[in-house]
């Protein structure tokens, strides 16, 4: 019966995924549609700056999930530390903590660099784009943000009840 469920789950976070993907390629769709009337429109110099920073929102979105999951499972790790727990393994777990929290707290300060880089990006292109265009602009950044976490997300829950399945079939006679 747990099986069942678990798989049940599954599929529907399977199907959730196929979703968000469908939307992540609309997405794309309208980025492209953006870049194409931007190359008619911006000085080259603007539009590389444009570019740059829609390829640096991705980047630096997927390091601070990253980060941010990476933490997470050293967390729980450094949770079931205990009495028993091997002291070389209780360092090894601090100082990967430790490592961690420093690297997502410089992935914080290229976000926030990231975040003045789009204010920039926004005056630039109000210079050219109607009020639409810019909200259409605005809509891009954002969904593709949103897309992105919402991606990471179903992809961890999706492992995480992979493993619990596998985990509960290879407990079964």
């Amino acid at each position: 019966e747990l099986m069942g469920r678990l798989q049940s789950r599954l599929q529907r976070l399977w199907e959730e995924r196929e979703l968000v993907l469908q939307e992540s390629r609309h997405c794309a769709e309208l980025g492209q549609g953006l870049e194409a009337t931007l190359r008619e429109l911006c000085k080259p110099n603007e539009l590389e700056r444009y570019l740059m920073f829609v390829g640096d929102l991705e980047k630096v979105v997927s390091l601070l999930l990253c980060l941010s999951s990476r933490l997470a499972r050293v967390q729980n790790a450094l949770s079931r530390v205990d009495g028993s727990t091997d002291a070389e393994e209780k360092h090894s777990l601090s100082e990967r903590h430790k490592l961690l929290c420093r690297q997502r707290e410089d992935a914080k300060d290229l976000k926030e660099n990231l975040e003045r880089r789009e204010r920039v990006v926004s005056a630039i292109l109000a210079k050219y784009l109607t009020e639409q265009q810019l909200h259409h602009y605005r809509h891009f950044v954002q969904a593709k943000t949103s897309l992105l976490i919402e991606q990471k997300d179903l992809e961890e829950q999706i492992k995480f009840f992979e493993e619990q399945l596998e985990t509960l079939e290879r407990s079964l006679p």
